[in-house]
């Protein structure tokens, strides 16, 4: 340990884990607790394939921060009377749609700064 960082906090590497989106940080108990739900919930939704928690050691699921907004969201649409294997599609287009574009929005960026640049036209 040093004097002007006694913790050695930035050096840590828990740390990274608990800024990870999709570090499994959750247990079952846990993460139905926190999105008001039950532990069949999460397992209806990972028979379903929205989402797939990792495994502890002993064989225990394990949730992510970014698995738990997912499950959230589908948890909304049940709430609201979507089937849930209907909720579960419609949270993967979802999900799909925003990664094209946020994809989209990274070519348009390099094209723009590539017709910027000396020499291309």
């Amino acid at each position: 340990m040093t004097s002007d960082n006694p913790l050695n906090v930035s050096d840590n590497p828990l740390n990274d884990r608990l800024d990870d989106d999709d570090y499994p940080a959750y247990t079952m108990g846990r993460a139905a607790e926190m999105l008001g739900t039950t532990p069949a919930f999460l397992r209806a939704i990972g028979e379903a394939r929205l989402i797939t928690p990792l495994r502890s050691g002993g064989g225990h699921r394990r949730y992510s921060r970014y698995q738990l907004r997912i499950a959230a969201r589908a948890r909304e649409l049940v709430d609201k009377g979507t089937p849930i294997d209907a909720a579960c599609r419609i949270v993967i287009l979802e999900d799909q749609l925003e990664e094209a574009q946020r994809i989209n929005a990274e070519y348009r960026r390099a094209a723009t700064g590539s017709a910027g640049s000396p020499g291309s036209g």
